[in-house]
């Protein structure tokens, strides 16, 4: 074969893998001028329990459809690729798997990439009008992955004793579905992932997964509305909006938990309030608040102020079941990394609950004692007026001009939580529960003076013509 014939069979290769390429919806997947940058967090995010709550419309399930049909060909631009795996996709009934999650990963899927389809009704013939069982795909390293469609209608029996890669969950399941999924990942480490709108109200997603109440490093979750959608455009957003009612909206748009008439802190918003971490200045460096514990959570919170009066939470300290000694010394493990000031004495200065100046069980000493021992010098004397307290958080959440003052740095996990799980009880006090970061801020907000810029030393010809001015004034007073 000669130069030109080489060229030519190139050239007809290139054609073909074109041709290809016009017909597959997956290569086109966020791959043009309009990206849709949450979809894209959600698949480069290495956690192993990925949530997206989403409104109608956002885009949250083509999220879950796109990531198991990358998964399962081997192709997953941003994770480690197995030549053959095994995966649920569960959905709420048999009828909303044909209707949504079959029907998103069929649209993705070219049909020389299926090996073979087993119905639970319907035929292969015509796949979009049937029930599937589950798909075998042709994976790019050779091997041969499995979809399997499961329904939540079937009852728990249905979700034992098979071994998954990762289960992806259309919509929110029940909680013993939730967890004997957990247990199918269990042995291969590997991942679940949901796409939801949240009508339910607060239920144990809500609690498990967006507040993150255990605490499990490996959970993330995101919320995605309408304007993140740029495929959507401005007149079908407004239209869509005129449609509904403010609850509705929450939902369907904001992909919000509806049920949240009863937070204390609704002016927490964490798009605005929780930043990222950055090198604070050392002299905007103010006070630590602690809020003591021992069987109970310890909460201590590290707390800069700007020359704006901006309040900025920059570290966290947050454990339970631990003595005096164990929490001064993570304490002043942190100063020493902040480079946090201390006395000629080499003392640190924090507040903390008055409740601090009674003695424990296990010592003579109050914890008060205790910390001063440990060259942590606390000051109990904090103004615990809970509901002036809880009115000056909210102006620093969101002020009248509805600006923020109070930016949390996503590192501090336990305030960021307890701020989204704080609500309203009985006779107008709130739950008391998980409210450990929130009474150190409360202590620490009601405590400090206003941040005021320091003055800067005069020199002695300001002075001088100070002085001056002063004489000229009492001489023209006395005139």
């Amino acid at each position: 074969m000669n130069k030109e014939e080489i060229l030519s069979q190139i050239s007809k290769i290139d054609l073909q893998i074109t041709k290809l390429k016009c017909n597959d919806k997956l290569s086109k997947y966020n791959s043009g001028e309009k990206k849709h940058q949450k979809q894209l967090l959600f698949h480069k995010c290495p956690k192993r329990n990925r949530w997206v709550f989403g409104g109608n419309r956002s885009g949250k399930t083509e999220c879950g459809a796109v990531e198991t049909v990358w998964l399962a060909r081997g192709i997953h631009p941003f994770r480690k690729n197995k030549k053959d795996i095994s995966c649920w996709v569960v959905s709420l009934s048999t009828q909303v798997q044909r209707d949504v999650a079959q029907a998103k990963i069929l649209s993705y899927l070219n049909p020389d990439w299926i090996q073979d389809v087993v119905m639970l009704s319907g035929r292969k013939d015509s796949l979009s009008s049937g029930i599937i069982d589950y798909i075998l795909i042709k994976n790019v390293f050779g091997g041969i992955s499995k979809i399997g469609f499961k329904s939540c209608d079937q009852g728990r029996e249905k979700f034992q004793g098979t071994s998954l890669d990762f289960v992806w969950f259309d919509e929110e399941p029940p909680e013993d579905i939730y967890k004997e999924c957990k247990m199918r990942v269990f042995d291969k480490q590997g991942d679940l992932f949901g796409t939801m709108t949240p009508l339910k109200g607060l239920t144990w997603v809500y609690d498990e997964i967006y507040l993150n109440s255990k605490n499990d490093k490996e959970v993330w979750c995101e919320e995605m509305e309408w304007a993140d959608n740029p495929y959507l455009s401005k007149d079908e957003i407004d239209a869509l909006t005129s449609s509904m009612s403010a609850d509705e909206l929450d939902a369907r748009r904001y992909g919000k938990f509806t049920a949240n008439g009863g937070m204390v802190y609704p002016e927490f918003d964490e798009n605005v309030n929780v930043i990222e971490p950055f090198n604070v200045p050392r002299e905007w460096y103010d006070n630590i608040s602690i809020d003591p514990g021992l069987n109970n959570p310890l909460s201590c919170h590290f707390y800069a102020v700007d020359y704006d009066n901006n309040i900025y939470v920059i570290a966290e300290h947050f454990e339970a079941k631990k003595g005096i000694e164990y929490h001064a010394n993570a304490i002043k493990s942190i100063c020493e990394k902040l480079n946090w000031p201390k006395t000629s004495s080499g003392y640190i200065y924090a507040l903390i609950d008055s409740a601090a100046n009674q003695k424990t069980l296990a010592s003579e000493k109050s914890v008060t004692e205790l910390f001063y021992d440990y060259k942590i010098q606390v000051n109990p004397k904090v103004n615990k007026d809970l509901f002036t307290g809880i009115q000056r958080v909210k102006t620093y959440l969101k002020d009248a001009q509805g600006k923020s003052r109070l930016f949390i740095f996503k590192t501090c996990t336990n305030l960021i939580r307890e701020l989204k799980s704080y609500f309203w009880g009985d006779a107008d006090h709130p739950i008391k529960k998980d409210d450990h970061c929130l009474d150190e801020l409360r202590y620490y907000i009601m405590s400090r003076p206003e941040n005021i810029r320091p003055k800067l030393q005069k020199t002695d010809i300001q002075k001088d013509k100070e002085r001056l001015i002063r004489k000229l004034k009492m001489s023209a007073y006395k005139l």
